[in-house]
């Protein structure tokens, strides 16, 4: 059975349609499109009229590439840039109207919840313990913390995202070494007081993450995040774009998404492993228990 999964983020709007195979996902379509509907709320916390439109053109577009492919279930889901706006009702019903589906607007415990789904059950290889998922997203970050046996046991949020952070920080191609330090600092200023359990290993999943394999391999320690760094202030966006082959626009904003990363790893006590699925991949886990 195909499902499909369409997620309206901070940063971008993504489609994914699998179905299972051998106790995993098999991946048959994923789209992106760069919407930043976060940074069309800023100014006054509202999402732009423009904005809302040019989402809902995306989501109708990769809602019907999802039906002609032939799934039987898609889910529309809205997470932080539409859940915090002072519009959220209309801009999802405006949406999901145009979609001719209804966009569900996600808590911030229901997408920690999906979140986790998705990176626990698609490691691939038994997990024993507790477990802690990171979601780092362009408005948003998520610790999520529990079992595979008994689910889900905390969801911590927080209102800090790789989207508004690049933003506010950057303006130089690349980040100068006194912005990548001034961040750094606003950051560890954020977390300050802020104390997490620590798991037996932890997962991190989101753009950043999934975007970092390229540059520093499948797992996030010091190490490897500070050469991460490195690189990504060393070379212009467009250079690091070619050479990695990612989109200039993940580029710009994932040194942010690095030092969101770090510290994140920091207060779980553990190296970050890069998850092979996340809140997509649970909604279409969900959908394949239900039907």
């Amino acid at each position: 059975m195909l499902c499909a999964a369409i997620d309206i983020g901070s940063n971008t709007t993504r489609v994914l349609v699998a179905e299972p195979q051998k106790g995993q996902l098999r991946k048959v379509m994923e789209q992106r499109a760069y919407t930043r509907i976060g940074k069309a709320s800023r100014h006054d916390g509202a999402i732009d009229e423009e904005k809302i439109e040019e989402v809902a053109e995306v989501v109708a577009t990769q809602l019907r590439l999802a039906e002609e492919i032939g799934a039987e279930a898609i889910r529309i889901v809205a997470t932080a840039a539409i859940r915090e706006a002072k519009n959220c009702d209309d801009a999802a019903a405006r949406i999901g109207e145009a979609a001719g589906m209804p966009v569900d607007v996600l808590s911030d415990e229901e997408e920690g919840r999906l979140a986790f789904v998705g990176a626990t059950k698609t490691l691939g290889h038994p997990v024993e313990g507790e477990i802690g998922v990171v979601d780092v997203g362009g408005g948003s970050s998520e610790i999520i913390l529990g079992t595979v046996a008994g689910g889900v046991r905390e969801v911590r949020s927080f209102r800090i995202g790789s989207g508004s952070l690049a933003d506010d920080f950057f303006e130089c191609d690349p980040p100068s070494p006194s912005e990548i330090r001034k961040l750094r600092d606003y950051i560890d200023d954020f977390f300050a007081g802020v104390g997490v359990d620590h798991p037996e290993q932890a997962v991190a999943v989101g753009g950043s993450a999934t975007s970092l394999s390229k540059l520093v391999g499948t797992v996030l320690e010091y190490e490897t995040l500070e050469r991460a760094v490195r690189v990504l202030a060393s070379d212009p966006i467009e250079d690091v774009a070619r050479r990695f082959e990612l989109d200039p626009r993940r580029v710009e904003l994932l040194p942010a998404g690095v030092l969101l990363l770090e510290k994140l790893s920091e207060l779980l006590g553990q190296p970050l492993q890069i998850g092979k699925g996340g809140l997509r991949e649970g909604i279409i886990l969900e959908q394949l228990v239900a039907a």
